[in-house]
């Protein structure tokens, strides 16, 4: 059995991180029971990592008393004989951790992903979600599970003419063990991951994705990402809309933070009339960011094609190739959590600064956000082989109000104002809106104003009325 010394900081690192998705850690006195249950969740999650002898932040407050390690290392024999009972066996590694200014030798345990549906000693099937390692007991579900199981993921796929030090050797991956803990060299991390076959060390799609500086080069497959900005509100833009065009490659973490800065960039040239006046076109960055994210780390790598970022004056357009994994569907996506790449999602969940770090929140999260700027909530489809997300900049308010709104600020409203801050796009569905307005008696006609410069403003009654948006 391995056994690694690490510094008193990683025992620190280990015994203060985050129990998360990927991480879990356990006295040394756990019993087999439970120990089955977190192998058995990672397992037929996304995979993971769990150390014993490392007390959790219920059973000791303080970080620095949490390394509480055994004596000998035949005292956590029956620590592992626990997970080798397991049905079918575990693809897992493990190996003993020792400091020198901690008491005791602590079990840490690196699960894969697995292609079969685990249980229990006692026939409990369990799955992990955030940091809980819950029970599935709906026998559809199990069901669900096992049909998705079977689906092969083309990040395991072995690059096998490309050189391992193309992967080992890259300045992405030794940024990324720089803050990596405990300590690792570049090959024994690739190995343990399983990013490297372990026998004649040919990278995996997984590795270069994360860490090649050029992935496109050496993967047999499109998989950049393409930002495309369209001067029209149209739902089929032509060419002659298409306004700028980016593309974005690289390693995935950078990918990911490079187009958000490119997209903001963009962004900022997008100008729309709002409540208060002609303004950049704003959209909550979370919204933003997790449906990016989303998009990258769970795309089909197996298409070839890039995954696509389309930003129109009205709203924000994010297709990911290939469909929904697994299990997933559109109805479910919410609350179901199944990753077509698991060693994508578990390593960059690993960064300092993770993109991924509330794992399964994400899409959550952008519909919370979408909802507190006041926005309509984002349209989640499949189409053409595609998983689409749209952000519309569409105002939850009603129409109506949006526009008594706008004219509490201005002396008078266009058709073309009226799109912009309600998203309605078409000139007629506006003019209801005016009327609707003008039987009300709160809105007329400026007289002269005919054609393209016809303009609405306030009657009395409408002043009155518009107080109320003030």
């Amino acid at each position: 059995m391995h056994t690694r010394i690490i510094s008193a900081e990683e025992a620190l690192d280990l015994s203060s991180r985050e129990e998360s998705h990927f991480f879990d850690r356990k006295a040394t006195a756990v019993s087999g029971k439970k120990i089955q249950k977190i192998g058995v969740a990672f397992a037929n999650a996304d995979g993971g990592e769990f150390v014993i002898g490392i007390a959790d932040d219920d059973d000791e407050p303080n970080p620095e008393l949490r390394w509480q390690g055994t004596d000998k290392i035949e005292d956590l024999n029956s620590q592992l004989q626990a997970l080798f009972e397991i049905k079918p066996s575990l693809d897992l590694r493990y190996e003993i951790l020792k400091c020198d200014e901690k008491p005791g030798l602590v079990l840490r345990i690196q699960i894969e992903k697995s292609s079969e549906v685990h249980q229990t000693a006692d026939n409990t099937v369990y799955q992990r979600y955030g940091a809980q390692s819950l029970p599935i007991k709906d026998p559809q579900k199990i069901t669900e599970l096992t049909f998705a199981k079977g689906a092969s993921t083309f990040e395991d796929q072995l690059l096998k003419e490309i050189p391992t030090e193309q992967i080992t050797d890259s300045p992405e991956l030794a940024a990324f063990l720089k803050d990596y803990s405990p300590k690792t060299d570049t090959l024994e991390f690739c190995i343990n991951q399983n990013l490297l076959d372990y026998r004649t060390w040919e990278p995996r799609v997984a590795s270069a994705l994360l860490f090649h500086q050029y992935p496109s080069a050496v993967i047999p497959r499109k998989c950049a990402l393409k930002i495309s900005r369209y001067e029209t509100k149209e739902d089929d833009p032509e060419r002659e809309h298409l306004a700028e065009q980016v593309t974005i490659e690289g390693p995935l973490y950078k990918v990911i933070h490079d187009a958000i800065d490119a997209v903001r960039k963009i962004m900022g040239a997008v100008s729309i009339w709002t409540s208060g006046g002609l303004k950049n076109v704003e959209y909550p960055p979370e919204a933003v960011w997790e449906v990016l994210v989303n998009a990258v780390i769970h795309r089909d790598y197996s298409i070839s094609d890039d995954t696509q970022v389309l930003i129109f004056d009205n709203r924000i357009e994010v297709l990911s190739p290939g469909r929904l994994p697994g299990y997933v569907t559109v109805d479910n996506i919410l609350d179901a959590r199944f990753s077509r790449n698991p060693k994508i999602v578990r390593t960059l969940n690993r960064y300092k600064d993770a993109p991924n770090k509330d794992l399964g929140e994400g899409l959550n999260t952008a519909f919370q956000k979408m909802k507190e700027w006041g926005l309509k909530n984002p349209d989640i489809s499949e189409e053409r082989g595609y998983v689409k997300v749209v952000l519309p900049h569409t105002p939850l308010a009603k129409p109506t109000e949006l526009i008594l709104n706008f004219l509490t600020n201005h002396e008078s409203i266009t058709n073309r104002q009226a799109r912009d801050i309600t998203g309605i796009k078409s000139e007629n569905l506006v003019k209801v809106e005016f009327y609707k307005l003008k039987e009300e008696g709160f809105l007329e006609r400026i007289p002269g104003l005919e054609g393209p410069k016809s303009a609405w403003q306030l009657t009395e009654a409408g002043i009155k009325e518009s107080i109320k948006f003030k």
